[in-house]
């Protein structure tokens, strides 16, 4: 998830922005598989939510005291379903290739984006988004790690959750501040399991480096554009270009990590992406985005 960066005097146009944030978040994802052998994903997860919470902290500055019972029954399930969701996708990250973990995540998304829906053409995002499935899944056997796919759609799950939860805090909360006490509760399902894995004490100013390199890239740059774009995006256009992320991820993937996807694969990514970009154009308007960046 990311974190704002109110200060920035820097301006994109809308388009270019949301894209720059989308590159920016792969950029991350591929430094963190870079610590995965040191920290683990765990240990990865901690790190990179421990910097961006302490950045919330200084840069927003919550004023706890103040928030009502409606604010913390909102924000902090809402910060619980952010650390879960960043965990269980860097655990999915550590298994399978950075373009399927991320295509795969976006199932939960898209699958919200469908629920309810009586039209005849969202039959046809749900039938290709299974197709993608369909496509990734090792049937005989060899290639993609099926622990890793469930961790990743169990990202998508929990991405699901977040965005239903994010809603209703946005509703009782100001956006900064809701993100930044978020983070704040984020730490909470992801700091036991880092602590408990040992790596988190072998700690150098390298990987204190790296590691504000990744809350940079996936948090702070990335959030700070989108929010930017939202001020004159509108919010379906915003979602179709998110849509974009599963491709971006598999380029990523293959540029910074050697990972290279079959065929197959690669069609999968393209189902996904059609479908996610379909069910948000054929989205009503007064239906809430559920396809958004994370």
């Amino acid at each position: 998830m990311s974190v704002p960066n109110p200060t920035s005097r820097f301006t994109f146009p809308a388009v270019p922005a949301v894209l720059l944030s989308i590159v920016s978040v792969q950029g991350g994802a591929a430094i963190a598989k870079g610590l995965f052998p040191v920290l683990g994903p765990a240990g990865t997860t901690s790190l990179r939510v421990g910097i961006s919470a302490l950045v919330l902290l200084l840069v927003v500055r919550p004023r706890l005291g103040r928030l009502t019972k409606a604010q913390w029954r909102a924000v902090v399930p809402y910060g619980l379903a952010l650390g879960l969701m960043n965990l269980l996708f860097y655990y999915a990250l550590a298994r399978i290739p950075l373009g399927l973990a991320v295509t795969l995540e976006f199932v939960g998304p898209l699958g919200l984006a469908l629920a309810g829906s009586r039209r005849w053409v969202d039959v046809v995002w749900a039938l290709l988004a299974a197709a993608g499935i369909a496509l990734i899944a090792p049937w005989q056997g060899q290639g993609i790690d099926l622990l890793g796919m469930a961790f990743a759609l169990a990202a998508g799950g929990a991405w699901t959750v977040y965005i239903v939860l994010g809603q209703r805090t946005a509703a009782v909360l100001p956006g900064q501040q809701a993100v930044a006490i978020g983070m704040l509760f984020a730490a909470l399902p992801v700091l036991p399991l880092g602590i408990a894995s040992g790596s988190l004490a072998g700690l150098t100013p390298h990987l204190l480096l790296l590691g504000a390199l990744l809350a940079l890239f996936s948090s702070v740059l990335p959030f700070s554009l989108e929010m930017q774009a939202l001020r004159t995006l509108p919010t379906r256009t915003f979602s179709i270009l998110m849509s974009l992320e599963p491709v971006a991820a598999a380029l990523s993937g293959w540029l910074l990590l050697d990972e290279r996807l079959l065929l197959p694969q690669w069609l999968a990514v393209g189902f996904i992406v059609v479908a996610s970009a379909g069910a948000t154009l054929t989205t009503k308007s007064d239906e809430p985005a559920a396809l958004g960046g994370k």
